[in-house]
């Protein structure tokens, strides 16, 4: 049976998203106040809607790309949104990175008018979205969790349950400060080996399999060699995810001192007009004249 699936948010992960759905069979029904980004899908496929709501109500399940809390609600609750033409029972897919209290309040509310709610935040970024092999961390009801994967199955080569609502969201900050700590110290690394005549271009091969391997050196650092700032994903997304773990830090105690550091580089290239760049412009952090190598 085909998914009828509506896709609310289709910027650069969304749309990442709606175009792996519309090629593997989906029937997709697009949303964003970017008209220009629907049509990127349309010609692929996908049909448009005016609203929210519309979209909602073509669809058994409805998957939210967005970038905050505050939009994710204005976009299901608002007027014209998800929760005004989503029939009871819809299955609302929630893909962004938001706060894990808010999802709680979200899945609750939803409830409470009949429609069902699981969050899923993603690593992978829309190279592995477009392929298939997203991670998805998912938080809600056990068979609300296992029916979402009859379409989440089509983007994700990983995806765990890994508790109530907000467990997704959850795992996702733990992912992000594993993310931002890696990037920042490749970049650092980098910069090292470039200032020492070392050719870094040759790192990521030399540690393959190693214990300092990770995806992010084999990506990243021909990357940041290169100055290859094509945009994969945003350094004021990494702020916003950062920012969200050191809340949860606080409400729970934890002294997570690195994270701290991680997120005033963050902001520092955000507040200087990079926060629309990729990872990749965190060398920018680093610019400046070579010091003298001391031999």
């Amino acid at each position: 049976m085909t998914n009828k699936v509506a896709l609310i948010g289709a910027g650069a992960m969304g749309g990442a998203i709606g175009a792996r759905l519309v090629e593997t069979g989906n029937e997709l029904t697009v949303f964003d106040l970017d008209k220009d980004k629907v049509r990127e899908l349309v010609d692929k496929g996908a049909r448009p809607a005016l609203t929210a709501a519309e979209a909602a109500a073509r669809s058994d399940y409805v998957i939210l790309s967005l970038n905050s809390a505050k939009i994710v609600r204005l976009a299901v609750f608002a007027g014209d949104g998800v929760a005004e033409g989503a029939r009871p029972g819809t299955l609302i897919i929630d893909m962004s990175s938001i706060d894990p209290e808010a999802t709680k309040a979200l899945a609750s509310e939803a409830e409470e008018i009949g429609l069902r709610w699981v969050d899923s935040p993603l690593s992978g970024g829309a190279p592995k979205a477009l392929v298939g092999e997203l991670t998805l961390m998912a938080g809600g009801k056990e068979q609300d969790v296992a029916d979402a994967h009859q379409v989440l199955q089509h983007v994700a080569s990983n995806y765990t349950h890994m508790g109530p609502s907000g467990a997704g969201q959850t795992t996702k900050l733990i992912n992000q400060v594993l993310c931002g700590l890696n990037f920042l110290a490749v970049a650092e690394a980098t910069q090292l080996a470039l200032d020492a005549g070392v050719d870094a271009a040759k790192i990521p091969q030399a540690l393959k399999g190693g214990r300092a391997d990770s995806a992010i050196l084999q990506e990243y650092m021909p990357r940041f060699v290169a100055k290859d700032y094509r945009r994969t994903g945003r350094i004021d997304n990494m702020v916003k995810d950062l920012n969200g773990a050191q809340d949860l830090a606080r409400r729970t105690n934890t002294a997570m001192p690195l994270t701290a550091i991680c997120a005033e580089v963050h902001r520092m290239l955000t507040a200087a007009g990079l926060g629309g760049e990729d990872q990749a412009a965190l060398m920018e952090f680093f610019k400046g004249p070579n010091k003298d190598i001391v031999q």
